[in-house]
């Protein structure tokens, strides 16, 4: 086969595969084929990509880095299946490691009331770390650890097609984005991940730490709502 016929080739099989991730969104698992189509060239099944479940139990036998030996658990994070809003955090905590879930300890509480105050709950969105298990002592991840566990993300971002992602804080950030830009600089800003809008915005542990920084947060947030379609709750003042 000439270099042209395979170019040509490879055109109409990535034709045909949009072709069929449009069916599949349109709800159809099976498609009728032409008995002229060669035997081996028939397609009868779209296949249909791995649930989260299945997701989190590969992650849960996962030992593909060092951290696999000092983990208590796996944290593939949590939340309704079809959100509109997902947020991505840095890695599991000392609270996270020990419960499976994402953003329980002290810097979860916060980013519940920040989630609330959006008009929303935590069973509303998704929420998940860039790494699923804890790193010894809470140390950042390391770029190694980064670049291994981020296709088990990206896989559930895939599965979960959320509008936006609000990337909490810099390991975040340069998780999804690929830049080493502060924080400081990003946020406020949207971005771009694998065709999903991203807004950057400060941790919940930072502003732990940084209180005065919950005003630009909150900007950041309100920024989300609108580009969602939705607008924040009122607050309503006591008298």
């Amino acid at each position: 086969m000439t270099t042209d016929a395979r170019t040509e080739q490879a055109a109409i099989l990535v034709k045909a595969a949009e072709y069929l991730n449009w069916l599949k969104d349109e709800g159809l698992t099976h498609v009728e084929v032409s008995r002229m189509v060669p035997e081996k060239s028939r397609i009868t099944t779209i296949r249909q990509p791995r649930g989260l479940a299945v997701i989190a139990a590969e992650i849960a036998k996962c030992e593909k880095c060092g951290l696999h030996g000092t983990r208590t658990k796996t944290v593939p994070g949590q939340g309704i299946p079809t959100p509109e809003i997902m947020f991505v955090g840095e890695a599991p905590g000392a609270d996270e490691d020990e419960q499976g879930l994402a953003f329980v300890g002290a810097a979860g509480k916060l980013l519940t009331k920040m989630i609330e105050a959006m008009g929303l709950r935590r069973e509303d969105v998704f929420i998940a770390n860039i790494l699923k298990c804890r790193p010894p002592n809470n140390r950042p991840p390391t770029p190694e650890e980064m670049q291994t566990c981020m296709p088990y993300l990206k896989e559930q971002i895939q599965v979960l097609k959320p509008k936006v992602i609000v990337a909490l804080g810099a390991t975040a950030v340069r998780g999804l984005l690929a830049v080493e830009t502060g924080i400081t600089k990003l946020r406020g800003h949207w971005h771009v991940f694998e065709g999903i809008d991203v807004m950057p915005t400060f941790h919940p542990a930072y502003l732990l730490r940084n209180p005065p920084a919950k005003k630009e947060a909150w900007e950041d947030l309100k920024a989300v709502l609108r580009h969602v379609g939705r607008t924040p709750p009122v607050v309503k003042k006591g008298g």
